[in-house]
């Protein structure tokens, strides 16, 4: 059985809905550090200037190098939320399915929790229902007994979830292929395998094609089902840990 970890991510590529898509089980690691500069707190658009970042403002009640993501709070004290729709709907008024997608959006925008991570999840939850995705997911919070750091933690959760296969995205290969092939997964008789997405090229708005963008880019500009299709058109075959050099590949979100 297969079982795929991630932090939750605000508004993530299309790569992570791959994931999702390629296992039994997904579990939102949501009990690990936060890092304000890194996924679960902002992504990117496209805009006529080229891409920027939409950033979820925060606040950490354990201190900026101690936060859980789980623990963070949203700063509701300005108005981000109007920002941020404000800066979609210029981005994307003219996008092919605009009308279909933006009010969607704004119910996104509704949920209601003071939670970064209950806030990222609700959103791919309800992505996932929206594009025709259904598959197991929980959060690493709610299981007992996990243990261990970083690939070690990973192999506490496969085994809780009794899953004998971890599907990984390629950007953790430094960490987990650092000491030995699979890390600590392997030497618990878990099979390592390296996601193998081949990111799309798709009509967007704007001159030219920016790769890995946040999924809105990709509703927006070619709707929720054809964005199901570039998903799984563009998944490729897992690939072994032993096939896998760290040195050669790059972090992605």
């Amino acid at each position: 059985m297969f079982c795929a970890i991630m932090q939750p991510a605000f508004f993530p590529y299309l790569g992570y809905f791959d994931l999702i898509d390629s296992v039994d089980k997904f579990v939102f690691l949501d009990n690990v550090k936060l890092v304000k500069s890194y996924w679960p707190v902002r992504n990117k658009i496209k805009t006529d200037q080229g891409e920027i970042f939409l950033t979820v403002p925060v606040n950490t009640p354990q201190g900026g190098m101690n936060t859980m993501i789980n623990e963070a709070v949203i700063d509701q004290k300005g108005n981000w939320k109007k920002k941020h729709l404000k800066s979609l709907y210029f981005a994307y008024k003219k996008a092919a399915f605009f009308d279909e997608v933006y009010p969607f959006v704004e119910e996104l925008y509704e949920i209601e929790t003071d939670h970064l991570s209950e806030f990222n999840i609700e959103i791919i939850r309800r992505i996932c229902a929206k594009i025709g995705l259904t598959k197991a997911m929980l959060k690493a919070s709610d299981l007992v007994g996990i243990r261990g750091l970083k690939d070690a933690r990973l192999a506490s959760i496969c085994k809780n979830l009794d899953c004998d296969q971890y599907l990984s995205p390629q950007g953790s290969i430094p960490y987990l292929e650092k000491e030995s092939p699979g890390g600590e997964l392997t030497k618990n008789n878990i099979i390592v395998f390296y996601q193998n997405f081949h990111h799309p090229v798709y009509p967007q708005c704007h001159d030219g094609f920016i790769s890995h963008l946040s999924c809105m880019d990709s509703f927006f500009n070619c709707g929720f089902s054809k964005s199901l299709e570039l998903i799984r058109g563009g998944h490729g075959q897992p690939i072994h840990c032993t096939e896998c050099s760290f040195r050669t590949v790059k972090n992605t979100n």
